[in-house]
């Protein structure tokens, strides 16, 4: 993985960052679009995009509800994905759902790290919008806007870092899952369509529908009868 990859996953984590938050707020820092591009930007589509559709699934339900935070679902997919992209280069094979299942169940937990970080900036950016408040009764619009500016740069610094880092540790931990036993990638490789399978019955429920425990259990019976009809053709 190149320095500049690095560094472009560390400048797209920062944006995205900053926009679930503070600017733009235009629906690209949900996991499917963040995911994605941050795939684009790592040279693996195919990765960003399909641990970007399962987190959109996992994450469907989630609001910011009063002084409730949801799990950080951007810095989860975004993370996630640039840590599956590591694995594939370290390896030097193509992506595949054995090394997406692996990036999923380690750096899912992102989520929570976030949502205890977007606690921590909470009170932060609540002193800074104070201060600008302040400086702009008085008629200082300059200070006020440089104000609410230093509210954006611990967003874009700290989940850019986060993401930079996770295209590392993915390539360190890259070879180590080449190591593992033919059996057990299988396995990890038929686990990612379960869990998109328990993210897509999490959204159906999220969702709450009318019938949304009917289209969860006909979403589940779908995945699974793809998985049977797959294996069988494959024992044939």
């Amino acid at each position: 993985m190149a320095w500049t990859q690095v560094a472009l996953a560390g400048l797209w984590g920062g944006m995205v960052a900053v926009e679930r938050k503070a600017f733009l707020q235009a629906m690209l820092s949900r996991p499917l679009v963040s995911a994605t591009v941050m795939g684009l930007l790592l040279d693996d589509v195919s990765a960003g995009l399909y641990i970007g559709m399962l987190l959109e699934l996992f994450y469907l339900g989630t609001a910011n509800l009063g002084a409730s935070l949801p799990e950080n679902d951007t810095l989860s997919a975004t993370g996630t994905a640039a840590a599956a992209a590591g694995m594939a280069a370290a390896t030097g094979a193509d992506s595949t759902q054995a090394i997406w299942s692996v990036a999923v169940l380690l750096f899912i937990p992102l989520g929570r790290m976030g949502r205890y970080a977007d606690r921590l900036l909470e009170g932060y950016m609540a002193r800074l919008a104070r201060v600008a408040l302040a400086s702009a009764e008085v008629g200082n619009l300059s200070r006020a806007v440089r104000q609410n500016l230093w509210g954006m740069w611990p967003h874009f610094a700290i989940y850019g870092l986060v993401c930079s880092a996770c295209v590392l540790l993915g390539g360190a931990l890259g070879p180590l899952v080449g190591l593992l036993p033919l059996s057990l990638l299988r396995g990890l490789a038929w686990a990612f369509p379960a869990m998109a399978s328990v993210a897509a019955v999490l959204a159906a429920q999220g969702s709450h529908a009318r019938r949304a425990p009917l289209f969860a259990a006909l979403g589940a019976a779908g995945v699974c009868l793809a998985i049977l009809l797959t294996l069988s053709r494959e024992a044939a």
